[in-house]
Order: C-alpha cells, then structure tokens, then sequence
C-alpha cells in the first residue's frame, strides 16, 4: 500500500466534518454556475455571507451570465451592488464580464492564467473559481485557511504575514491528489476556519483536526507576531463614500450638489470622498454640476 501523504490525515478529518456540517449557500449547490460561482467570490472579499447570500441571489436573477452583465451600464452595476461596500467590486465584475465575452466567448474561463487576466481577479479568486466551479486541485488560501494551516500544521496562534507563494505550497502539499477531492478539501478548510477554528474564540472542543492540531498539542501558546489592528469604520472616508453613493443609488438620475452636501459635515472630508468616487470611476461629474452614477 502506498504511504499516505503527511495531511492526509488533516484532510480527510475536514472532509469528513464538512460533508456533516457544511452550510448550505446557493454557490455550493449542484446547480451553481461558475458564473455564479465567480460573482460570490467577488462579493465575498470582506463581507459577511449573510449579507451576500441574498445580494447573490438578486444580481444572478438580473444578470444571469457574463453576457447580461457585460450589456448593463457601470451604474446598473454600482446601484445594484448597494450596501455590500467596497463598490469599486462592482465596476470590477462587470469589467471582468466584459472581458469574457470578448475574449472567451461568454463563458468564465476554467484556467487560473486566464481569471489572472480579468479585471478584478487576484490570486485567491482565480484558484477559488478553478477549485469550485470546476474541480480543480487548486490552493485556495484566504484569511480563514491561513489562520488554520497555522494552527494545525505550524502550532502557531495565527498566521505569519502574508507570502502568497508559502501559503499557496503549504495548501498544496495538504491536498489530494484527486481534483475533486482536492476542491472538495479546500472548501472544508475554509468553511472550519470560518466556523470553528475563529481568530478570537476557536472552538478547538468541536474541531475535526483537534486530535492532530500542533497548536492544540504545544498547549495554545498565544500569538507573538505584528499586532492585527482591526479596520475603523466610523467616521472615516469609506462611511463618507457610502453616504454619497445612497444618494446617488437612490436616485432615478443626476443629483444636484445640495443632496450630497447634507449627507456629511465635514466639508473637506466630503469634498475628498466625493473627489475619490470621481477618480475610481464611480460617480461622473457632469458639465452641469450635478452628479450620477457612470453611464458607460
């Protein structure tokens, strides 16, 4: 019998949680597209899957393939996007279907070199695509699988900062070689450290890789890295950015400088919040003064 690679073990203890106790999101189902699969990827990065789920839904009725996107305006896409944050995301996408309909005749492309090319795609959105829409071994390695790869595999409290190669060859060498098992594992990785393996409060006591975790087994010793400072909200250019935009999203079409102008005090932090919107493509300035949503 052949020897079983060192995270076979890791892998299977994943698998095995994961086929028990996987949510149950419109993406994972066997009727997802990769299309589908593609637009929850980008609405992902950084924010909560309850807030996703039911945005997914809503943009995949409207644009149902890369082709319906790629035919909307940019401010179909910025108004539709809503309250998700990060809207630039929107441009991105629809940026992204554009390119696949020119380029790949309508059809997401199941290569990581080609979703490298896309606006919008990184390195981790084009391995997720590849592992969960088509089947791929791929590394999919996002904040979550790090902080887990870390704990299980390096005993450490959380992950080192951030070197995309490492990362990409410690997932890969956890892997089956088999690709559907392989996405099948990548997908259980990410859903523990979303759930259980948490960076506050993990909840080693129902952790399928407890028994195995090298954190677990040095006794939990506490994090020495950099600091993790988390991200202000509150009273910063984004906040500002957001209240512009409902403005703008709430409207059926150009709004005169006065509706923006109440939605902040400051009138220099709203007057760069605003000139940030300008510059990334997500309102235009129109010769009459007023303001909108991009048209083209």
């Amino acid at each position: 019998m052949p020897e079983r690679p060192p995270g076979a073990a890791l892998a299977d203890a994943a698998v095995r949680w994961y086929d028990a106790r996987a949510r149950d999101l419109p993406w994972r189902r066997p009727d997802a597209t990769p299309w589908g699969v593609m637009v929850s990827e980008f609405m992902l990065q950084q924010t909560p899957v309850a807030r996703v789920i039911p945005a997914h839904d809503a943009w995949l009725e409207r644009w149902p393939t890369p082709t319906s996107l790629a035919a909307a305006s940019p401010g179909d896409a910025v108004r539709m996007w809503g309250k998700l944050g990060y809207p630039r995301r929107a441009l991105r996408l629809r940026e992204a279907a554009v390119a696949i309909v020119a380029t790949h005749g309508g059809h997401v492309p199941d290569d990581v070199d080609a979703l490298l090319a896309l606006p919008g795609v990184g390195a981790y959105t084009a391995r997720a695509v590849c592992a969960f829409a088509f089947g791929q071994r791929q590394p999919v390695v996002d904040t979550n699988v790090r902080r887990l790869i870390a704990r299980a595999v390096g005993g450490a409290a959380d992950a080192a900062p951030v070197s995309t190669a490492r990362d990409l060859d410690q997932v890969l060498a956890l892997l089956p070689d088999d690709p559907a098992a392989a996405a099948r594992t990548s997908a259980a990785f990410m859903e523990l450290g979303a759930l259980v393996c948490t960076a506050a409060t993990p909840r080693c006591a129902a952790c399928p890789l407890e028994p195995r975790c090298a954190w677990v087994r040095a006794g939990r010793p506490a994090y020495g890295g950099p600091v993790k400072r988390p991200q202000r909200y509150a009273g910063t250019d984004r906040q500002v950015r957001g209240l512009l935009l409902e403005v703008l999203r709430g409207s059926d079409g150009p709004v005169e400088r006065s509706a923006l102008d109440v939605v902040w005090p400051d009138a220099a932090q709203r007057e760069r919040a605003l000139d940030g919107l300008v510059v990334d493509g997500l309102v235009d300035p129109l010769p009459d003064g007023r303001y909108a949503l991009p048209s083209a």
